[in-house]
């Protein structure tokens, strides 16, 4: 068995030396390319967020010593059954696709990563598999032309150029061959029977799964990214094995070719890519990450949650693509199909900051030193890019060294387009501000160096 795998929620990460590449070139290449994409629009969003609490795990009771905290208006079995019958009241009317994927086109977004399903197994799209689902008849939003969220979400964002990254929840908690009534109540989130002393039910959750995974690759057009939550069903936990890799080499030999997968914190052929979760690693990583955090604190709606500034994201942008990785920001829907107006705010703020300085983030790569003090760095080519991280109140020093691999020919400020002088010697390049106006809080400034 591998250590612990999720601590209240959040799941720790593949050390990189176990990375293992694709075997398929075509999905290299694919991976290679949304590597490039760096910042990625991320959303967790259910009927349970009508109750303002996490998403999924109250309902498992191995949890409940940090996800029932928010469960205070009633017994606890009490509010899961309100959790599990939210989908009867859920009618999000102002849910509107196309401005969502105007919002994340605005605001820099390159890809979407949405929850089609949440480990509480309500599918956000037209499953034929239950009717636990946003187009069940159960469900008062089932009358929507959009109710197939995901449908309506993939639409839209494909119009503005954005490509798919499609979260799965692996486990699935109202699945009757996952936790299997007839064996009462799941004491943990882990499958609530032996998978050796009842294969054939174990089976019907495999297919089940397969089935899932099967709509979600064949109805709602290229898939980019298959992104497989909870890691804890996997064959060395209690014998999950859903054979992953039936389902995954059916998809690529037919609809997906290019289909990246991450099994997360699984390792092995089908984690193409690790994910830190509400962490970013010390150190510049030389394989394909992507770290998931949320503009607010939780990854779920709360009605009291607090949401990073413009200046926060843009930081926490810069450290992540100066090592290496992409950025999957979440942020929630709130139960009307809005969403929360601060964190809308502070992507807009990073959105802005991104028009003048995307250049140095996108399909950019790792450039030694990475990061030093108030600097991150990445690089292409031919160019080397240097951010220089304000504090709350912008200031340049006068005199910025640089230190650089290799000699640069020019220099010039991003934000205001014009030439730098500069003197550079033994690795070192530094840059004569006092030429350059301030004006207005920009996060971080940024240069651009164009190799000798």
């Amino acid at each position: 068995m591998k250590k612990e795998i999720v601590a209240n929620g959040i799941h720790n990460y593949t050390p990189p030396e176990e990375y293992v590449p694709p075997k398929s070139p075509q999905v290299q290449q694919h991976l290679d390319w949304f590597m490039g994409l760096k910042l990625g629009f991320m959303m967790h969003w259910a009927p349970g967020c009508q109750l303002g609490t996490y998403e999924s795990w109250p309902l498992s009771d191995g949890d409940a010593a940090w996800s029932q905290e928010d469960f205070t208006w009633a017994p606890a079995e009490v509010c899961k059954q309100q959790y599990w019958d939210a989908n009867k009241t859920f009618n999000p009317v102002k849910f509107d696709a196309a401005a969502w994927a105007e919002l994340a086109s605005e605001c820099g977004f390159k890809y979407l990563l949405f929850t089609t399903k949440h480990h509480d197994g309500f599918c956000m799209y037209d499953t034929k598999t239950t009717d636990y689902k946003i187009t069940g008849p159960d469900c008062p939003f089932h009358t929507h032309p959009d109710a197939d969220v995901v449908g309506a979400l993939y639409r839209e964002f494909r119009r503005k150029g954005l490509a798919i990254s499609t979260y799965f929840s692996k486990p699935d908690w109202n699945s009757p061959y996952y936790w299997a009534p007839q064996f009462g109540t799941a004491p943990t989130r882990n499958v609530n029977y032996d998978v050796n002393e009842h294969p054939e039910l174990w089976e019907q959750y495999v297919q089940f799964t397969h089935e899932q995974i099967r709509e979600l690759c064949t109805n709602y057009g290229q898939i980019d990214v298959l992104w497989l939550d909870g890691g804890w069903v996997r064959p060395d936990n209690l014998g999950q094995d859903i054979r992953l890799g039936e389902i995954v080499e059916e998809m690529r030999a037919t609809t997906q070719p290019q289909m990246i997968v991450c099994e997360r914190t699984c390792g092995g052929e089908y984690e193409n890519f690790i994910t830190p979760e509400k962490t970013v690693p010390d150190t510049a990583l030389t394989v394909p990450w992507e770290t998931c955090t949320t503009v607010g604190q939780k990854f779920s709606f709360h009605y009291t949650d607090h949401f990073k500034s413009g200046r926060q994201l843009v930081h926490l942008l810069l450290d992540v693509v100066s090592k290496g990785g992409n950025l999957a920001l979440n942020i929630a829907p709130q139960p009307d199909g809005l969403l929360p107006a601060p964190g809308e705010r502070s992507l807009r703020e990073m959105g802005a900051w991104l028009k003048l300085f995307g250049q140095g983030i996108y399909n950019t790569r790792i450039c030694a030193p990475y990061f030093e003090d108030r600097l991150f760095y990445t690089r292409t080519d031919e160019r080397a890019y240097a951010f220089y991280a304000y504090d709350e109140v912008p200031a340049l020093p006068g005199k910025l060294t640089l230190h650089l691999p290799q000699p640069v020919a020019s220099v010039r400020c991003m934000r205001t387009g014009q030439a730098l002088h500069f003197r550079q010697g033994d690795g070192e390049v530094t840059l004569d501000l006092d030429c350059l106006p301030m004006g207005g809080a920009f996060y971080a400034e940024g240069f651009e160096l164009t190799f000798a």
